[in-house]
């Protein structure tokens, strides 16, 4: 498989001085095309730093990460903007969704800021996700008449709107039932088989790591295994 995600002696370090906490210590770690990976470790690991550096949301203190080929250190705001809405998609805990947008205009919302209006490709490709993700009858249902599982299946749908070649879900199940957060697992491995989409996802939960097919831990900041 080809590489996706290359990180290379990443440091991150929060404040200066007396004050300076390093929270990731020259960490290394490859991602492939199609990769399914459960990202591991105790809260306070490094888990959500690196996950936030691997998104172009935060520049590491200094290391390498590149992507795709391209040197994300390097890259401008606007060029890592462009290229994380283009390449990459997020699932959180907390879906995020719009509470008075119905789903299909949460799953499209992403496509129309950047394009600056509503497009009928768009909806067409909103309307096949959410299909694809077992909500065709609540494409227009707003999102406070959704259950918690159904929400998370759109926060799905709209990741995948642009279609990311990695997707990172930050504790995507963690609010969930244990039925529902097994759908969305099961929703999430049928789309890494069929569409080869890379996704990493950061859990601490032993059955949705269990059910990936490479468990990275994190501890202190270093990547101690899985790599």
């Amino acid at each position: 498989m080809s590489v996706l995600v290359e990180v290379s002696d990443l440091v991150k370090t929060f404040g200066e001085g007396d004050t300076a906490t390093r929270v990731l210590r020259d960490l290394s770690m490859v991602l492939h095309e199609g990769d399914l990976a459960a990202l591991l470790g105790p809260s306070g690991s490094g888990k959500s730093t690196l996950l936030t550096i691997l998104g172009t949301l935060m520049r590491p203190t200094s290391g390498e990460h590149r992507m795709l080929g391209e040197d994300m250190t390097q890259a401008s705001d606007a060029a890592l903007t462009e290229f994380r809405n283009r390449h990459i998609g997020f699932v959180f805990q907390f879906h995020h969704l719009l509470p008075d947008f119905t789903a299909l205009e949460n799953v499209i919302f992403p496509t129309a800021v950047s394009a600056g209006r509503e497009t009928r490709k768009a909806r067409q490709r909103g309307e096949e996700l959410l299909q694809r993700v077992g909500l065709e009858e609540r494409i227009h249902f707003k999102a406070t008449q959704l259950s918690g599982g159904q929400k998370q299946r759109v926060a799905i749908a709209r990741a995948l709107m642009n279609q990311p070649e990695l997707v990172l879900a930050d504790e995507p199940t963690g609010n969930l039932d244990r039925q529902s957060a097994e759908q969305v697992m099961d929703l999430i491995r049928e789309i890494n088989t069929v569409e080869k989409t890379t996704f990493l996802i950061s859990t601490h939960d032993e059955k949705i790591a269990a059910a990936c097919r490479r468990q990275i831990k994190v501890v202190d900041g270093k990547v101690e295994s899985g790599d």
